[in-house]
């Protein structure tokens, strides 16, 4: 069975770029192979590892649903074989892009369809990281369960503690199978401020470690380059693997 953590978080916090990190961590420790899942519709968790899609789960079932099927296959024959296609192989890990869903503001079926390929292709990597889409919808469609690790990241505001605090409360409520929760506060520019480690600790949240404020992770993102190939001397890659040393088996 598969090691695995999901990502979550309030948009903007940077779980996308922790979730690549992770992923790196993962592959310079010898985890491997990787199964990296991009599960939000705005995919951009392969422009942080540097790799190019050219398929994604929600394009497969749009060329089913077309007619796309050749003469003589089955749909689920032809839905294995996209399916199949849709996996980027790069150096130690592999990924999958959920992609958009079928329809304006229904992501029902594609949500379907990527649970149902984890649950068929777990057993086929040690280690699997799941960067899910901002905000708490992914929770309540259960689109993230059965996980070691859930790694809330926030952001130092109010505002984004409180959206990680809401999203861990909502996954214990659910009982979806989180085995252990912990939250990261990135992007730090100062001390945290009395009142939110007051606000952690009311919450039972546990502090897995905190980030940075990193100008390399600025100057990466302005000039196109992905975000996994910052030195490891930096000082959010540094914090990140001592994070990760902590929570990943």
């Amino acid at each position: 069975m598969a090691f695995s953590v999901a990502m979550a978080g309030k948009g903007g916090t940077g779980k996308t770029t922790l979730a690549g990190l992770l992923v790196k961590y993962l592959v310079m420790n010898q985890k491997t192979p990787v199964l990296a899942v991009d599960a939000d519709s705005n995919a951009n968790l392969n422009e942080v590892l540097g790799v190019r899609v050219t398929e994604t789960l929600g394009e497969a079932r749009e060329d089913m649903k077309k007619g796309q099927v050749p003469s003589g296959m089955t749909k689920d024959i032809f839905m294995e074989m996209k399916l199949e296609q849709s996996v980027v192989e790069s150096d130690g890990y592999d990924l999958v892009v959920m992609g958009q869903p079928e329809g304006a503001g229904c992501y029902c079926a594609a949500n379907t369809l990527l649970t149902n390929f984890l649950d068929r292709m777990q057993d086929n990597y040690p280690y699997i990281v799941v960067d899910n889409e901002a905000g708490m919808e992914h929770i309540s469609r259960l689109t993230t369960k059965n996980v070691d690790v859930l790694l809330v990241v926030s952001d130092t505001s109010r505002r984004g503690i409180q959206a990680a605090i809401r999203i861990n409360k909502l996954a214990g409520e659910l009982n979806i199978g989180i085995k252990r929760s912990f939250i990261i506060i990135n992007q730090l520019k100062e001390d945290l401020s009395d009142t939110i480690l007051a606000i952690l600790k009311e919450s039972g949240l546990e502090l897995a470690g905190i980030v940075p404020s990193d100008p390399v992770v600025y100057d990466f993102d302005l000039n196109g380059r992905p975000t996994v190939e910052m030195p490891e001397e930096s000082a959010s890659v540094k914090a990140a693997f001592g994070i990760f040393d902590k929570v990943v088996a």
